[in-house]
């Protein structure tokens, strides 16, 4: 009957998952397994107390929390948050600061950063990745100022709805800490927070989890200071529930977690068992779901001893990065004053690292030196609009890893004698070596102009290596090289050699 009963649940489960509800129906099934979620309003006070305490005593001084307290108008402080929280996307809160720093420094207010063009935006934002956010944050600043008469939305439903590239966290983060609006805010950080607090093992990406979350950080978020507190959930995820290593021990909301209860249960229960002293039949000294047959929050797969709490959020698998190949020439000339100028390539305005420019690139084709030569010429002679005689020479390859594309440059040089320039195009343009470290450019052409100098200077240092030994004449004026004499020296002679060389 177990057996039967068992594989009755599992196809009720399976159904379940592959038959699509009304969001209000999953909400409906999720509030009931209390298991998950904080039914006690004494926990949740404490709760909010333990991490607030926390923030107030450990929280990083970071620039966009330190404008967010002291800037009184509030048009500019919701600017700035919304400036921070796009920038902070999937990218480290250290490689965000200096950004940040010069951003606000240079557009200060909506409207600055709405008469900027989009091309100052791609130079500054440069190098910081996921170059599609800068481009939103320009559109969303013009679209306030046309549209809003300058001014920033002043509610969660306003930024979620009129703001470009605005989802539901980034809106309900900008809410609280700008605005003081009453409402969670769940990102990554917050995920892995609340599922490890509350034992939600199911896929972290699915329906079910995903309106549990938001609807338990809806409950727990203090009303007095709704800002502090998701930064503080944030702080949390980022400092001391990391992904791996978490910091048990200094968790000052310990006591809430039914993740740590259960690693606490499985260690107990481990060393009990290497001594001898554990009893058959003894009930579970934790809490656990009354239905985790059946719950849509429940982990589907065995608890892993060896990973503790790390057995919550479990996350869906990753697709594999597409794999891909470019051609890429590094075309320079010397210019009048003995400077280098190279030539670079604008890409299209949407898709990857729009806007940015580039080396010309292709992508590869066929798999011979002389293959990719022919193609690369090709498409140079087409970008300068013509010919050229001088042969393009390979310098190596860079590999440069996005989120979803693994990107191989296969890097070829060529030098080019004639001074003649490229097609009149806007896209096309030669640029000195100082403006190109000035330009919008992605980390990938740093990578392919740090190359070709490696290169470059290896080459030089070798041939000045060659000159200098060649140059440089034999100490032993007896010896055969130094009387152009190839006769081999007879043992008296060389010992005579020596003791006068001594």
């Amino acid at each position: 009957m177990k057996k039967v009963r068992a594989a009755v649940i599992t196809g009720k489960r399976a159904n379940m998952a592959k038959r699509k509800r009304p969001v209000a129906a999953v909400k409906e099934e999720i509030i009931s397994q209390t298991y998950h979620t904080f039914p006690d309003a004494a926990e949740v006070v404490l709760l909010r107390s333990q991490l607030l305490s926390w923030y107030d005593k450990d929280k990083r001084e970071l620039p966009w929390r330190t404008l967010a307290i002291t800037e009184q108008d509030l048009n500019i402080r919701t600017y700035a948050v919304w400036v921070s929280e796009i920038m902070l996307q999937q990218t480290q809160v250290a490689t965000v600061i200096s950004y940040y720093n010069k951003w606000i420094k240079r557009w200060p207010t909506v409207q600055d950063l709405a008469a900027a063009t989009l091309e100052e935006v791609n130079q500054m934002w440069a190098g910081l990745g996921y170059y599609s956010r800068g481009k939103r944050l320009h559109e969303g600043a013009r679209k306030v100022v046309s549209e809003l008469n300058g001014e920033m939305p002043q509610s969660v439903d306003g930024l979620l709805k009129q703001l470009p590239g605005v989802g539901r966290y980034t809106a309900g983060a900008i809410g609280s800490i700008a605005l003081g609006q009453v409402t969670g805010a769940v990102d990554g950080n917050v995920i892995r927070v609340l599922c490890r607090l509350r034992a939600i093992g199911a896929e972290s990406s699915s329906p079910a989890v995903t309106e549990a979350l938001w609807d338990i950080a809806n409950s727990v978020v203090d009303p007095n200071r709704p800002g502090d507190f998701n930064q503080a959930m944030m702080e949390l995820g980022a400092r001391i529930c990391t992904p791996k290593a978490p910091l048990c021990s200094q968790c000052p909301v310990q006591s809430h977690c039914r993740s740590y209860q259960k690693a606490n249960y499985a260690k107990e229960q481990s060393t009990k068992k290497l001594l001898g002293k554990t009893r058959k039949g003894s009930p579970p000294d934790i809490e656990d779901c009354v239905d985790s047959e059946a719950c849509l929050l429940c982990p589907s797969e065995p608890w892993d001893s060896e990973l503790g709490v790390m057995n919550f959020p479990r996350k869906p698998a990753k697709k594999p990065p597409r794999v891909e190949r470019t051609l890429t020439g590094l075309v320079l000339r010397h210019r009048a004053d003995g400077q280098d100028e190279y030539l670079l390539t604008q890409r299209p305005s949407k898709g990857l690292l729009a806007g940015l420019w580039q080396f010309p690139s292709i992508l590869e084709v066929g798999i011979s030196e002389v293959e990719h030569k022919r193609a690369l010429c090709t498409e140079i002679c087409r970008i300068l609009g013509t010919g050229f005689s001088e042969d393009p020479q390979f310098v190596g390859e860079v590999v440069h890893i996005f989120s979803h594309i693994h990107q191989t440059y296969v890097v070829y040089s060529v030098c080019l004698k004639a001074r003649g320039s490229a097609n009149h195009c806007e896209t096309v343009q030669w640029l000195s070596r100082s403006a190109l470290q000035e330009a919008a450019v992605s980390t990938g052409v740093k990578k392919i102009l740090k190359l070709y100098d490696s290169v470059d200077k290896s080459d030089h240092q070798t041939t000045n290596a060659a000159k200098r030994k060649k140059s440089v004449p034999t100490k032993n004026k007896n010896s055969c090289a130094a009387r152009g004499d190839s006769k081999q020296l007879s043992l008296t002679s060389f010992f005579k050699n020596i003791k006068e060389e001594n």
